[in-house]
């Protein structure tokens, strides 16, 4: 496929393969179908302009400056292994790109197989999707967004960069039933409680990962009302899925240990701070992956190395 904006053709191509360089380097891209996709997805064209943050609050670059310098500036940063800002508004990030590294870690969590049909929640710049479709094929691939601007501007990249998967405003929360079933499931923005309508959408034996507190879960689907997985290793940081609210998560934990901030944001709505400090000394600092979420019927909670141990907190209603 001939790459579009034949001005950024070689640049945009020698930074992408630095960057696919940089993330193998620490050991997350492993998988060579995920490798080629990094690899071939052009991801200048998923974010044609985008803010970083400065003193004075947030600065615009776009591929269109008049300026060279800033121009290659903008070109550098769409390629460096970071979160970027895609959408401000009144000062405020409603919606970003998240780091390539991370998303290539969530990818591989998937475990996708020839086939699978996969549902996004948050089409964000469209580039995520595109990762997708490269591996599986456009017609697997179904990403929705609570927002029709953002929805649009994800189509328009991904057209750009020659892929036409299913981009669709809607409320992620409720899924996408019209192109269920999936076999996969993943969101690229923070829940606070996994939303039922996922689990229904899903074939026995799919797979859901979403970020949730400061981490990301991955569950096991039995069926359409029970779910059940542990958290991965690594902290995650994503923008709210929109219309739903979010779960408080205190900003610093004990000496700056982000292992707190991640189970503080976990059973914020059971355990006060002082309650929740106690647990995490008592139990050791527990890592991430030593915690799990089970949903059953119309309950659903977390819990620490145990789904029926002692220590379990009831999520909010989905």
């Amino acid at each position: 496929m001939a790459e579009p904006w034949g001005d950024f053709a070689g640049a945009g191509a020698r930074e992408r393969r630095a960057l696919v360089r940089e993330i193998e380097a620490d050991g997350t891209l492993s998988d060579p179908a995920w490798r080629a996709a990094f690899a071939a997805v052009p991801r200048h064209l998923f974010v044609p302009s985008y803010y970083v943050s400065g003193a004075g609050g947030y600065e615009r670059l776009w591929a269109g400056d008049p300026d060279p310098a800033r121009r290659e500036r903008w070109l550098r940063g769409a390629y460096a292994d970071t979160a970027i800002a895609t959408r401000v508004r009144d000062g405020e990030l409603v919606s970003s790109a998240s780091q390539p590294s991370l998303m290539a870690l969530m990818l591989q969590a998937l475990d996708v197989r020839d086939g699978d049909d996969v549902l996004e929640i948050g089409a964000g710049t469209g580039y995520h999707a595109a990762l997708l479709c490269h591996r599986l094929g456009e017609e697997h691939v179904t990403t929705v967004d609570l927002e029709e601007e953002i929805a649009e501007s994800a189509r328009n990249h991904l057209a750009a960069a020659g892929y036409r998967p299913a981009v669709l405003a809607a409320d992620g929360a409720r899924g996408c039933a019209e192109h269920a079933p999936y076999d996969r499931i993943v969101a690229t923005c923070a829940v606070p409680a996994v939303p039922f309508p996922w689990l229904a959408q899903c074939r026995p034996g799919a797979l859901v990962l979403a970020p949730l507190s400061t981490g990301l879960v991955l569950l096991r689907v039995r069926d359409g009302s029970h779910a059940e997985g542990r958290f991965l290793e690594t902290s995650a940081y994503f923008v709210a899925l929109r219309g739903v609210a979010g779960r408080p998560v205190p900003r610093h934990g004990p000496a700056g240990d982000e292992r707190f901030r991640f189970l503080s944001g976990l059973v914020a709505e059971v355990l006060d701070r002082r309650e929740a400090l106690s647990l995490w000394l008592r139990e050791g600092r527990p890592e991430r992956e030593r915690f799990g979420v089970t949903v059953s019927g119309d309950r659903q909670w977390a819990w620490l190395d145990e789904p029926g141990g002692p220590y379990a907190w009831p999520l909010p209603a989905a």
